[in-house]
């Protein structure tokens, strides 16, 4: 079994049907398929469908119990959303933090992650169920997430786990080109120098360190044979507009 395939996201007395159907959605989109209502409302509706917008099928197998205490019964990982600090101290992660705890747990282990009410989160003795407490460091002006986004930042958070240094995405800076060599930049500085000057741009008595400014800007990029021909074609242009200009 797949490490997703281990995570059940559970919803504990949700209120509306919508957001049920919003965070099957979430979990959709993130590869979780296992979602676990506690005492929920009538969720099949047409709103829930509509929010769901194709995860219709992780609603239609979701499962149901009367307590959160039965809805995790089987697992061995339980972690629990608060968004306010308790009297008594607990394990607190953040949703990345979790995400790692998780992975690391073998691959027989089962994993809640608990979501509580919209209005008034897990209670006491619900958060006393979970082995870990995960908070989500929102702004703190306007801390309030809906319950399906939240399970959209755990949903991701476990993903990102999951997938690790395969998504590491690098910009593929192969060079179409070789690099242009120094006679091609010097050709090409004393160019542009020419150029700035004649549309007085750049005072020739007064140059101060406009020149050798740019000189670093190009060497920094290092344009290579085919970006320096489109280089020296627009200033080609630019001459050639000049010229007409004076006739």
């Amino acid at each position: 079994m797949s490490f997703l395939d281990r995570i059940r996201i559970v919803l504990v007395e949700p209120s509306f049907s919508g957001n049920i159907g919003s965070a099957a959605r979430a979990m959709k989109t993130m590869g979780l398929t296992h979602l676990s209502l506690v005492n929920p409302p009538d969720f099949m509706t047409n709103v829930a469908m509509a929010r769901a917008a194709g995860a219709h099928g992780i609603m239609m197998k979701a499962s149901v119990a009367d307590s959160l205490e039965a809805a995790v019964a089987d697992c061995q990982l339980v972690i629990g959303a608060s968004a306010r600090s308790r009297a008594i101290p607990w394990p607190l992660v953040n949703p990345r933090q979790a995400a790692s705890l998780s992975l690391q747990q073998s691959d027989d282990v089962e994993i809640a992650i608990v979501f509580g009410r919209e209005r008034s989160g897990l209670t006491n003795g619900e958060l006393a169920l979970c082995h870990h407490h995960v908070h989500i460091p929102s702004n703190p002006e306007y801390s309030s997430l809906n319950v399906a986004a939240a399970v959209q930042v755990l949903a991701y958070e476990m993903r990102m786990a999951m997938l690790g240094d395969s998504v590491d995405y690098q910009w593929d800076t192969e060079r179409e080109a070789p690099p242009a060599n120094q006679a091609q930049m010097s050709g090409y500085f004393e160019h542009l120098e020419k150029t700035l000057i004649d549309i007085e741009y750049l005072d020739p008595h007064k140059p101060k360190l406009l020149m050798t400014r740019l000189r670093r800007l190009y060497m920094r990029v290092q344009p290579d044979n085919s970006e320096m021909n489109i280089l020296r074609g627009i200033l080609t242009q630019v001459d050639k507009l000049r010229a007409k200009l004076k006739d």
